[in-house]
């Protein structure tokens, strides 16, 4: 599949750049041609020469490669190529590529590139989780490029976690099955994919804050992830879909028609205004289950030895959209326990008139709130399937395979 294609290779100042050496050898023995791009801390990992070697193409690192005029054009790059591949991308990168800061030729010519980008992070276990290249990762993600995610094992730095770039074949299997799919019309990545085309698909995401007075509020700990994984998810796949999200603060496709909510009840006013004219519903959000039951207008002063507040119960959005499904029309929700797990679960599932329960569990260690991974038990009257902890773009992946298997039997109101 990769015979033929033209592949701008960028390589970034990580002590994974050798590994580019054997990316360069592996896209060249399945037919690509292969021109480098690398920054000038990655020339402090490995030299251009060895590259160029590799390639038979001049290595392209700055905009003026003479001092006779000649420049070197990243309009021109992004027009070339079929898909643009950064391995390794270190967090620096990560960031300017985020926010655009186009300081240097890698960068320029990965704002100008009209193929499909992937991304191979490499960087210590401690900087890659931190929330700041999280957030970046994230902002990749919502402008479609693809992230082949690193892999945990020893680190340069002697620790041993998640950082570690992914191996240069698997990387290569992923960009040459990615563009097949493509090629075909089915990529799980793309654009091009459509199984879900024609679809309207309401999610909601995040917690919901609910007033106790101006400066404080009853929440949780939800940071959106898994829910703007789902919504991403099912516009990959075609699908029309409408974002309700609590707040929080990561950016999603412009695709996504995304309303803006902080309580349980503009959630719940928003989800039931909308579910008449939706396909489904994938409740993610994790929504107060109580609130005050009088909002102070002004600041509470500490007095005395305590502060007693009176909670009433939130609106069910869950119950209430279940009440509304019409034969047309599935739901999926989200059980987040602490014990007893599949038995409220269950209970849960027949409760709301969903069409799958998703469980997690916070017992499951580096899961649920504030992670970048996930495990979930999907269950359904039919029974359960256990998945293994990924990461929650996976994890959106396998949710949504089951919820085409409902939309594809829209009279069937149970997942098969």
């Amino acid at each position: 599949m990769l015979k033929g294609k033209k592949i701008v290779l960028g390589i970034t100042g990580s002590i994974a750049a050798y590994k580019a050496c054997l990316i360069i050898r592996g896209l060249i023995k399945r037919g690509a041609e292969v021109q480098v791009v690398i920054t000038p801390a990655g020339k402090e990992f490995i030299t251009p020469i060895t590259l160029s070697a590799l390639t038979h193409k001049p290595v392209i690192s700055d905009f003026f490669s003479q001092r006779d005029g000649t420049w070197n054009s990243h309009v021109d790059l992004g027009l070339w190529a079929d898909a643009m591949l950064i391995a390794p991308c270190t967090a620096s990168t990560l960031a300017k590529m985020a926010n655009g800061v186009a300081d240097n030729m890698l960068i320029t010519t990965y704002l100008s590139m009209k193929a499909p980008v992937f991304i191979a992070p490499a960087m210590d276990l401690d900087m890659y989780r931190h929330p700041s290249t999280q957030r970046n990762l994230n902002t990749l993600r919502s402008f479609g490029n693809h992230i082949v995610e690193p892999t945990s094992g020893f680190l340069a730095s002697g620790l041993e976690g998640k950082g570690r770039m992914e191996e240069p074949e698997n990387i290569i299997a992923t960009l040459e099955r990615e563009l097949q799919q493509e090629s075909e019309g089915e990529s799980q990545l793309g654009e091009a994919n459509a199984t879900l085309a024609g679809k309207r698909i309401l999610i909601t995401a995040g917690p919901t804050y609910e007033k106790i007075d101006p400066v404080r509020f009853i929440g949780n700990y939800s940071s959106g992830k898994m829910g703007f994984a789902l919504a991403e998810e099912c516009r990959r796949r075609g699908a029309e879909v409408t974002l309700v999200a609590g707040p929080v603060a990561l950016p999603c496709n412009p695709d996504i028609h995304r309303i803006n909510v902080e309580s349980c009840e503009e959630m719940f006013h928003a989800a039931t205004e909308l579910f008449g004219q939706e396909d489904a519903a994938i409740l993610c959000a994790a929504v107060a289950d109580f609130k005050p039951a009088q909002a102070s207008d002004v600041k509470i002063k500490r007095k005395g030895d305590g502060l007693h507040i009176n909670l009433v119960p939130t609106q069910d959005i869950a119950a209430a959209l279940g009440k509304m499904k019409t034969e047309r029309q599935h739901i999926v929700a989200f059980a987040l326990e602490t014990n007893n797990e599949e038995k409220n679960a269950e209970e849960k599932l027949k409760r709301k008139n969903a069409d799958f329960i998703v469980l997690n569990s916070t017992r499951i260690p580096g899961t649920t709130f504030r992670s970048d991974d996930n495990q979930v038990t999907i269950i359904s009257a039919k029974g359960r399937t256990h998945y293994p902890k990924k990461s929650k773009a996976e994890v959106a992946s396998d949710i949504i395979d089951q919820l085409e298997q409902l939309l594809s039997e829209p009279q069937n109101n149970t997942l098969q």
